[in-house]
């Protein structure tokens, strides 16, 4: 079966920067205070908590053998109220960690949504949605345990493991260096694992991301796919990458299982040799070791190896959650290359003259799609642009709403550079009608009103009504507050492309672009709104890309575009009259409609 794009892998890194890591901390300084508060929490409970092992020690060496059961019971009571305040302790812990780290995911979710909102057309155009889409989601949502319990406790489990190195000392030295002698084997147990178990989750994330990324392709172009068929085609192609994912998951949690085992072996081997040698201390005169310290510091070795599991773990956790973090981080670092210039001001209210010079656009350096475009549109034009397929008449006017960037050259509204002006400024003075005409999720009331979040029902239903919506949106179930689902697949082509205009014309803007507005439309419907068009576009500059070119006839300049170049311009009539290119596909089409 033929290669699918979603089969190649990422480039991953040899190195994690533990700068990123850094950043991920900065996200706790707002939480400062409750995080302290929980740390200090904790750590006066794991104080008390190994007191206990001492009091043990007391009531086998000292209270038993006098038979003080006053002893006894005072060192059990204060085992119990050891007991007592870590059960305490660890309820407060479970609350505000998880607060604590939901609160932080919810700070990194909005910072990567906040800057794919700020990111440039090119940044989606080059990437399959379904790969953005895990991150924000899946790959957030990941970093969850770390971040509610492992960084607390990673603090609390190293001064457990201080304290009790120390406990462990005043008891016994000879006990604790032998306990200790697991650690160096331990030690190279990591240094085995650790870049090959990093790698490994790298590559179970690009796994993840190419299956999530064909998923969701899969559902937008389920209509494509079952009008041609392609249903165990496609299935194939799932299975394989689901696999890939299946055994990638595998290989890295191999290398997390790793771990746990290793430890309780160590640990195990290491309790042993202290009981057999334990034992044989006991009964060695020159330095005899108590019945009471015995018990005590296997107590204390049960605890000691306690922290060191949990250290492992949230070192598997760790380096999972950095496969994610490299790619969360890499998003967020993604720069905004279509932003405000230093030093950028507001845009004048426009009036809507409008000027190319020079202009030179390509999307890949040496590819030129504009090369040298010149023209210049009066205030309450209507520009046409017309032309074959490829030919650049969209990017023209994405330019105009500076969704892209120059080469070189200036775009000038009344005057003024638009490159030297803030976007938000730009952009909420113009109104946009693109080909896809994207439907959201929500009432079509919404939909309409999403442009202008403040217009009023009577100015959403006078723009529908201009642009001959209104007819069927009130034949729907609930009128302007029916629920459409997400790209409006209740709706017909031509009905989301009503809504889309009625959209685009309730924001008022001052110059009006429409890229193949009529194209879905009807013959009998598209003359009726031809006539709202024409009262809606007088006293505005509007640009028209159309390939239905009865639309376009009345436009007050017509531009032909062809291979990055401008090759005619001129009324209707001027263009048939030079008998070019216009004029050619102007007959070709009359041929076709005869």
């Amino acid at each position: 079966m033929a290669r699918n794009k979603y089969d190649v892998d990422e480039i991953l890194e040899d190195k994690f920067d533990m700068n990123q890591l850094k950043r991920l901390l900065g996200y706790l300084k707002p939480y400062r205070k409750r995080f302290a508060s929980v740390a200090v929490m904790m750590l006066t409970a794991s104080a008390f908590t190994m007191l206990i092992p001492q009091f043990f020690l007391k009531i086998m060496d000292e209270s038993i053998p006098a038979r003080d059961m006053k002893g006894v019971a005072f060192y059990s009571g204060l085992s119990l109220l050891a007991a007592l305040y870590s059960a305490v302790s660890l309820r407060y812990k479970i609350k505000h960690t998880n607060i604590i780290g939901q609160q932080i995911i919810h700070d990194l979710r909005y910072d990567i949504f906040k800057h794919l909102q700020d990111l440039p057309f090119a940044y989606y155009d080059n990437r399959p949605h379904g790969k953005i889409q895990v991150r924000v989601v899946n790959y957030v949502n990941s970093l969850s345990d770390l971040l509610s319990n492992g960084i607390l406790n990673t603090i609390t489990d190293l001064c457990n493991l201080i304290f009790i190195v120390v406990f462990m000392f005043l008891i016994n030295v000879r006990l604790t260096l032998l306990c200790l002698c697991g650690l160096p084997v331990l030690a190279v147990v990591v240094v085995f694992i650790k870049r090959r178990q990093r790698r490994a989750w790298q590559i179970q994330s690009n796994k993840q991301s190419n299956l999530n990324a064909y998923i969701a392709e899969s559902i937008n172009g389920i209509r494509v796919t079952q009008s041609f068929v392609r249903e165990e085609m496609n299935s194939d192609i799932f299975n394989n990458l689901s696999t890939s994912y299946r055994k990638s998951w595998m290989h890295a949690v191999m290398y997390n299982f790793t771990m746990g085992p290793s430890v309780d072996i160590i640990s195990m081997l290491t309790t042993s040799a202290i009981y057999v040698l334990g034992i044989h201390w006991m009964f060695d005169s020159s330095s005899p070791i108590t019945v009471g310290v015995l018990i005590a510091f296997t107590a204390y070795v049960g605890r000691f190896w306690a922290p060191i599991n949990t250290l492992a773990s949230f070192y598997n956790s760790l380096l999972t959650a950095i496969s994610y973090l490299e790619r969360i981080f890499e998003t967020i670092d993604e720069p905004v290359s279509v932003k405000d210039a230093p030093g950028a001001v507001e845009m004048p209210p426009i009036k809507g003259d409008v000027t190319f010079e020079h202009v030179t656009f390509s999307y890949e350096p040496g590819i030129k799609i504009l090369d040298d475009v010149n023209f210049h549109a009066k205030a309450g034009d209507t520009f046409a642009v017309v032309g074959p397929t490829g030919a650049g008449k969209t990017t023209l006017v994405n330019l105009l709403s500076r969704f892209y960037n120059l080469d070189s050259g200036r775009i000038l509204i009344d005057g003024t550079d638009i490159s030297g002006v803030t976007i938000h400024s730009l952009r909420e003075q113009m109104g946009v009608m693109m080909q896809d005409s994207f439907i959201f999720a929500g009432t079509i009331m919404d939909n309409i009103r999403y442009g202008n979040y403040t217009a009023t029902d009577e100015e959403v239903i006078r723009a529908a009504k201009t642009v001959c919506a209104h007819d069927f949106i009130m034949e729907m179930e609930h009128g302007y507050y029916t629920e459409v689902n997400e790209r409006g697949s209740r709706l017909s082509v031509g009905q989301r492309q009503l809504i889309s205009f009625a959209r685009a014309l309730l924001a008022d803007p001052k110059i009006l672009i429409l890229d193949e507005a009529t194209s879905s439309i009807d013959t009998e419907t598209e003359i009726v709104l031809q006539k709202g068009l024409n009262e809606l576009l007088k006293g505005r500059t509007s640009f028209i890309i159309a390939h239905r070119l009865s639309t376009i006839k009345n436009a007050s300049c017509i531009m032909y575009v062809d291979k990055g170049n401008i090759l005619e311009k001129g009324s209707h009539e001027e263009l048939m009259a030079l008998n070019g290119e216009y004029f050619r596909l102007y007959m070709s089409q009359y041929a076709n409609c005869a």
